[in-house]
């Protein structure tokens, strides 16, 4: 194996460690809310966990397939899971519904902040360095002249994949189109009629398919401002093309 595929190789392993995680995290955080609202459907499940086996079990289409057709294609990874829960308990209950739904995105969002924390601390003591050139797993890198075989090295590629994945998996999940997060939260949060004519429409799956291919062009214009929001966090004062 020449050492460019044995690169490709760990760079996957390390999206995939921390897809697979931030996809657990998500699911977890619904499962952990509907089970304190009193839906233990997932719970059940075995889904109120941070074991990824019960949604790669319940996804292995949107958790296996997907991740690695997408990062060998596209060079990074998309896929999806879910949490079962109990409609009947969402109609009687809206408010908590909402919470669950939001939950999720919110989990995502906390941990990529945790994750731009520790990198911001490990800027600051000159373990990582800002990168020559920035993309989406290339926020932060090695200071100049680290062994290629130091620590520092996959370090600073989870940090960036961590970061960016989680910030914009919350921000897509959020978008307020069926069957995305941020649908349940509208719809739980709407008036009674309103409410229930919402989760009609959520409940048909051809207009959730239409609403999806919205959400993507939506979200596929806010990426780059994003991302570049992130980079002048990340590094205040230097400037990227």
């Amino acid at each position: 194996m020449n050492s460019f595929d044995s690169g490709l190789l760990g760079e996957f392993a390390i999206w995939y460690v921390v897809f697979l995680f931030s996809l657990t995290l998500h699911e977890g955080a619904h499962a952990l809310v509907a089970w304190w609202g009193g839906d233990d459907t997932a719970y059940r499940g075995g889904q109120v966990t941070l074991n990824p086996w019960p949604h790669l079990r319940r996804e292995p289409f949107g958790t296996v397939l997907v991740p690695l057709f997408t990062f060998f294609s596209m060079g990074w990874m998309m896929g999806w899971a879910s949490t079962p829960y109990d409609p009947h308990w969402g109609q009687r209950h809206p408010r908590r519904q909402a919470l669950m739904s939001l939950a999720g995105p919110v989990a995502n969002l906390l941990f990529a902040a945790v994750a731009f924390l520790v990198m911001k601390i490990l800027l600051a003591g000159g373990l990582l360095a800002s990168p020559a050139s920035a993309n989406f797993s290339r926020l932060v890198a090695p200071p100049p002249g680290t062994p290629e075989g130091s620590l520092l090295v996959p370090l600073a590629l989870l940090l960036s994949v961590a970061v960016n994945l989680n910030v914009l998996l919350g921000l897509f999940n959020l978008i307020p189109l069926p069957p995305l997060d941020g649908a349940g939260v509208l719809e739980g949060l709407l008036p009674g009629p309103a409410s229930r004519i919402y989760g009609l429409l959520r409940a048909n799956s051809m207009l959730s398919l239409i609403s999806l291919l919205a959400a993507w062009k939506i979200f596929g214009l806010i990426v780059d401002p994003v991302f570049s929001l992130i980079l002048r966090l990340a590094h205040p004062g230097v400037l990227y093309s």
